[in-house]
C-alpha cells in the first residue's frame, strides 16, 4: 500500500516560545533586575521575535507592578503576561497592570496538594471562579499545574478537561523540579493530548541538564508552547536556555519561529550582565568557548571550511569569527594563521621549529599563551637562526 506524501509545508510545525527571564528567571537567588534593566531585557525580547514574555509577578510589590504597568505602556508587539497564584487576590492586581494575559498556577501534585492542605474539589472550585473573572479581565487566560511531572497522568488529565471547560486557554505542564526525561515528555504528550484539543505548553527546569532537550522534545510531542529563560536563568539549576533551544529549532529543519538568532548574544550578555550571573565559558550558543578551537586537527580544518568543526557559524548567534588559540594541542596551520592575521609571514618550516617552544611554555604555563609571548617566541627563533 502506498503511503500518501506529506508536504513540506504540512510538516513544518510553529511552536510558540514564551520568555519568563523576567519572571522566573528573576527568581534565581541573589538576582534583582531594576526599572532600567527590566525594560531593556523586554524589548530586546521583543526584537529577537519572542511570542510573549512572561513579564512578572505583581502581587511582590507595588514597585513590581509600577514596572509592569511601565514595560505594557511599551506596546511592544508581544504578548505580556502576568503570573498569578490560585486566588483572586493575585488576579485583581494582575489586572492593575494593563497586560493582555494572565497564567494562574496551581498545585497539581499530591505533595504539593498537601502542603497547601486542599483536595481536588477546591482545584475544581478555584478553576471555575479565577478562570470566569480572568476571562472578564484579559484577552488571554493560562493556567498551569505546579509539580505536574510528579503527578499521576489521570490527575492532569482530569485537570485538563476542567480547565478547558472553565474557558482555560492554554494549559501549562511545569516541570517544577527538573526531573523529567525527553522520554517522560513524550510519554505525557501523547496522554493528554489524547484527551483534549486544549494547547499545552511544557515549562522545562534543568536540574538533571536536560531542560532545553525536554523543551525541544515537548515540541513534537503535542505541546503547542514551551517557556524559556534567557541563559537558562532560573531557581537553582536554572529553566530551558532560549539560546539553546532557538537554535536546536532553526537547526533542525521541523520548525518555524519568529525568532532572530542574530540577536541572542546581545541579549544574553545583556541579562548576564544585569544578573550578575557571567556566562559560563562551555556555556552552549554563547559561550566563549563555544567558537574557540586549539587542535591542530580542529584548526587546520576550519581554515579550510569553519563549518568542518563547528555546528553552525558565530555570525548566526551575532558573535565574531571564530578563535583559534595557540597551545599545547596546536599545529602548524593554526601558527601560521596566527601570524598572519598580524602582517607577518611564517613559513611552515618556521611554524614546526616553533611548536615545541610552544608546546613546552603552555605545559609549564597549564594554558595557552598570549599573543605577546607567541611573538617572543617567534623572535627568539628568528635570532637563533639569524
Amino acid at each position: 500500500m502506498q503511503v500518501p506524501s506529506t508536504s513540506s509545508q504540512e510538516a513544518i510545525r510553529k511552536p510558540w516560545i514564551i520568555d519568563t527571564t523576567l519572571r522566573d528567571g528573576e527568581q534565581a537567588p541573589g538576582v534583582v533586575f531594576n526599572p532600567h534593566e527590566k525594560k531593556r531585557i523586554a524589548q530586546l525580547l521583543s526584537e529577537t521575535g519572542i511570542d510573549e514574555i512572561e513579564v512578572g509577578y505583581p502581587a511582590i510589590s507595588q514597585a513590581e507592578r509600577e514596572v509592569i504597568s511601565e514595560i505594557a505602556a511599551m506596546k511592544l508587539p508581544v504578548r505580556l503576561t502576568t503570573w498569578a497564584r490560585a486566588n483572586m487576590a493575585d488576579i485583581e492586581l494582575a489586572a492593575s497592570c494593563g497586560t493582555d494575559a494572565v497564567h494562574i498556577s496551581f498545585p497539581a501534585s499530591r505533595l504539593y496538594m498537601e502542603l497547601m492542605n486542599r483536595e481536588y474539589g477546591w482545584i475544581q472550585e478555584q478553576l471555575h471562579l479565577l478562570v470566569s473573572r480572568a476571562r472578564e479581565l484579559f484577552d488571554f487566560v493560562s493556567v498551569g499545574g505546579q509539580d505536574a511531572t510528579r503527578s499521576d497522568v489521570g490527575f492532569l488529565r482530569r485537570f485538563m478537561l476542567d480547565a478547558e471547560a472553565v474557558g482555560a486557554e492554554r494549559l501549562r505542564i511545569a516541570d517544577t523540579v527538573g526531573i523529567a526525561t525527553p522520554e517522560s515528555v513524550m510519554s505525557l504528550g501523547a496522554a493528554l493530548r489524547e484527551c483534549s484539543p486544549l494547547p499545552l505548553e511544557f515549562h522545562a527546569h534543568n536540574d538533571l541538564g536536560m531542560a532545553t532537550a525536554n523543551a525541544f522534545t515537548a515540541l513534537g510531542a503535542g505541546f503547542e508552547a514551551v517557556s524559556v529563560s534567557v541563559t537558562g536563568l532560573g531557581e537553582r539549576a536554572g529553566n530551558a536556555a532560549l539560546e539553546e533551544l532557538a537554535m536546536a529549532l532553526a537547526m533542525s529543519g521541523g520548525f518555524e519561529t519568529h525568532l532572530d538568532t542574530t540577536t541572542l548574544s546581545r541579549l544574553c550578555d545583556v541579562v548576564a550582565s544585569a544578573s550578575g550571573r557571567a556566562i559560563q565559558e562551555q556555556k552552549p550558543v554563547v559561550g566563549r568557548s563555544a567558537f574557540q578551537h586549539e587542535s591542530g586537527i580542529h584548526c587546520a580544518a576550519l581554515l579550510q571550511n569553519p563549518l568542518s568543526y563547528q555546528p553552525f557559524l558565530p555570525s548566526r548567534v551575532g558573535r565574531n569569527d571564530f578563535e583559534m588559540v595557540i597551545g599545547k594541542h596546536s599545529g602548524t596551520a593554526a601558527i601560521m594563521a596566527h601570524f598572519k592575521r598580524r602582517g607577518v609571514t611564517v613559513s611552515k618550516d618556521e611554524a614546526r621549529e616553533m611548536l615545541e617552544s610552544i608546546r613546552s611554555h603552555s605545559d609549564r604555563l597549564k594554558r595557552a599563551l598570549r599573543a605577546d609571548e607567541i611573538e617572543a617566541i617567534r623572535r627568539q627563533n628568528s635570532v637563533k637562526h639569524a
